[in-house]
């Protein structure tokens, strides 16, 4: 039935033939005689593949004497199998073995290699002091709760300059315990450091500094390097790779210090590490060449999908097909041939089992030919493979806990959880919010729970792009000193671009020594400065006076009791009318009209408010003429005004509006009944919140409806 399948492409007209079934001798009896031992698994996603092969290959061990084996060329799932495995405490033996690169020790040597060729950069770095093996001298515990300190005192957010130098430089004076931490790290690695950094050096040199940063950086307050590092069967092999690197870099000659980690990778991938003893005697692992000469009562054929099995036939880089030809050289499908040989071999055992993974990581896959051919022929002959389904719902019911009925495991569909409803007593709810924050809580209110009521904060991201919060905060800085020191309605100095240049050097001091900030953002704030002064130039004529950040606060009734708004403006003109233009500064995206007059972005119509009720101390109580937004984005072009209310009747409409609406806001926070939901209103949800993984969107979003639920 095999050899039929896997005729020749040109060969399988006959299959339409009228004779071919008694010429083939596919007959009734023999046709069910060879698909007794023979079932088909199409599994969801390789984590299902993975886990119906390993209950597979458990279900064997019921059976005293009888073995299994699976037999693939995916590494990735072999790997897989033999986690799921893990969870009987089976030790399952894989002939491949482990490669050393993905060993603790082998790990451990390749991302400090990684480290310290990307000159400490936060990624690399913290990866390699956040391994296991990681102790640098101290209680491994120790340790790690200093590398978090240093994390969040200066490896999160804008990188610092490079090398532990650059990470010593950004840390405050005052943060004296870090500042020892770090020396410490720069003393013990500082070798291996100008090693990866040379143009040119010997590999012996290199192999050696390694191995030593390693050691120092491994060894504990109780066990020296040695003895952490290349313990266990891991840690011997990585050891004799070690020392084998060594001896043969004697004949090697001197290279780049930055071709060194992937040189070391490139190694270490090729070494496979075995365990000696405590595999399971009955279960293993095989690639297709090494099944060819074992057997086994039950075997698992993985992975059957294009390109794993049979893999894709790569053309050669360096021989054309034609120059392949000229020199007697195999062509590149003739692996396809071998692997369809593999498969015929393999199928052809007493008790077969034929899984793939309908998707890979989220993307649909293409079934392998031989399963593809398969199908064709029997459906020619009115016949299918049979299917296993019993692994993949004992699968299923592992990871959902589905109950049985009757004693036979049934499927159970994901239920997906309701969204957070959280409703505190209004004692505990907040009373004071910023302008800012009034957006958010119409179309997030779980974001204000999670940062009013349960004080939840978000870290800065690792290796940030200084771009949001800081470089906001350094432009109105620079603009508030600049406007401060030449208020209107006095006219521009002649040096004012020199004077706004010096307040944003000021603005930026902390942040200037990173490489980032100073290659990318101080460029964008010159061109800035210079749209800004020929802005400001052409508007000062009617313009009376001017408070830029200033601080106000509104109080409002509410039903449990006085709330307080609480707002700093940009800027606020007083128009020779004695009408004012609230002017806002955005380094980011710009509401657009109707977010504003829809109600959706009120900050502005807020602030006009409480300019009309006199909330802010320095600018006298007024009507409020205009409001504008000034996008400052150091792009092309460097800055862009986007006016939202030219006129007071249109203010005045947006002031009333948006007045009604945060006190209705109030009025229905303060009973008790009305929760914190997340996206109450699926269109006014924010583009990006802190708190969505916490309130677990992902898992119930899709079906939300208007009310979050």
């Amino acid at each position: 039935m095999l050899a039929e399948a896997l005729r020749p492409a040109a060969a399988t007209e006959v299959w339409t033939r009228d004779d071919w079934r008694q010429a083939a001798r596919l007959e009734p009896a023999a046709m069910y005689a060879a698909m007794a031992g023979i079932a088909r698994i199409d599994c969801a996603g390789a984590h299902e593949e993975a886990g119906a092969i390993a209950l597979l290959l458990r279900e064997t061990l019921e059976a005293p004497g009888r073995t299994a084996a699976l037999v693939t060329p995916d590494r990735n799932l072999a790997r897989r199998v033999a986690a799921e495995l893990a969870r009987w405490g089976i030790a399952v033996d894989d002939s491949a073995g482990t490669p050393l690169d993905t060993t603790p020790p082998g790990t451990f040597l390749r991302l400090l290699a990684d480290a310290f060729a990307a000159e400490a950069a936060p990624v690399p770095l913290l990866a390699v002091l956040k391994h296991p093996l990681a102790a640098g001298g101290i209680a491994p515990a120790r340790f790690r709760g200093r590398v978090r300190r240093l994390e969040q005192a200066v490896l999160r957010g804008a990188r610092p300059a490079p090398g532990i130098a650059g990470i010593l430089a950004a840390l405050p004076a005052k943060r004296s315990g870090l500042r020892r931490f770090a020396g410490a790290l720069d003393r013990s690695t500082r070798d291996f450091a100008q090693a990866v950094s040379a143009p040119s050096i010997t590999l012996k040199d290199l192999v050696s500094a390694h191995a030593g940063v390693a050691e120092a950086l491994a060894a504990s307050d109780r066990e020296p390097g040695a003895g952490r590092l290349w313990r266990g069967e891991a840690g011997e092999a990585a050891a004799r790779f070690i020392a084998e690197l060594l001896a043969a870099a004697e004949d090697f000659p001197p290279i780049a210090g930055a071709a060194y980690p992937g040189l070391f990778a490139a190694l270490a991938g090729a070494v496979a590490v075995r365990p000696a003893y405590g595999s399971h005697p009955r279960l293993h692992i095989w690639g297709p060449l090494e099944a060819r000469l074992q057997q086994a009562d039950r075997l698992v054929l993985g992975g059957l999908n294009e390109g794993t099995w049979p893999g894709v036939a790569r053309s050669d880089p360096w021989l054309s097909r034609p120059m392949r030809t000229a020199l007697g050289l195999p062509p590149p499908e003739r692996r396809i041939g071998l692997a369809g040989h593999d498969f015929v071999q393999a199928a052809s055992a007493g008790e077969v089992f034929l899984t793939r993974a309908v998707k890979m990581e989220g993307t649909p896959t293409v079934a392998s030919r031989w399963l593809l051919r398969l199908d064709t022929m029997l459906e020619a002959l009115g016949r299918r493979v049979p299917t296993a389904g019993h692994a993949g719902v004992w699968q299923q019911r592992l990871d959902d806990r589905a109950a049985g009925q009757d004693g036979v495991p049934v499927a159970r569909p994901a239920r997906p959880i309701a969204p957070p409803r959280p409703a505190p007593p209004v004692a505990l709810r907040p009373r004071s919010l910023r302008v800012t924050e009034i957006e958010t809580w119409l179309a997030d209110p779980y974001a204000i729970y999670a940062r009013h009521l349960l004080r939840l904060r978000a870290l800065d991201p690792l290796d940030m792009d200084p771009g949001a919060a800081e470089r906001g905060t350094m432009i109105h800085k620079a603009l508030d000193e600049f406007i401060r020191e030449f208020p209107p309605p006095g006219a521009l100095p002649a040096d004012a671009l020199a004077r706004l240049l010096h307040h944003g050097e000021r603005a930026l001091a902390d942040l200037l020594q990173r490489p980032i900030v100073r290659a990318f953002w101080w460029p964008r704030f010159e061109r800035i400065a210079e749209w800004f002064l020929a802005e400001e130039a052409g508007r000062r004529g009617g313009i009376v006076g001017s408070w830029t950040e200033c601080n106000g606060t509104w109080m409002l009734a509410g039903p449990a009791g006085p709330f307080r708004l609480s707002g700093r403006a940009d800027r606020i003109d007083r128009l020779a009318s004695g009408e004012a233009t609230i002017i806002d500064y955005k380094t980011g995206g710009v509401p657009n009209g109707r977010a504003v007059t829809s109600g959706r972005a009120p900050q502005l119509p807020l602030e006009a408010a409480m300019v009309a009720a006199g909330a802010f101390p320095l600018v006298a109580q007024g009507p409020v003429a205009a409001l504008a937004y000034w996008r400052l984005s150091g792009a092309a072009p460097a800055g862009e005004v986007t006016e939202i209310a030219r006129t007071r009747d249109q203010v005045e409409a947006l002031v009333a509006d948006a007045h009604d609406g945060l006190v209705e806001l109030i009025a229905r926070f303060d009973d008790p009944a009305t929760p914190y939901l997340a996206r109450p209103r699926p269109d006014w949800a924010p583009r990006f919140s802190d708190y969505t993984h916490l309130a677990r969107v992902g898992e119930w979003a899709e079906g939300a409806g208007e009310d979050g639920e």
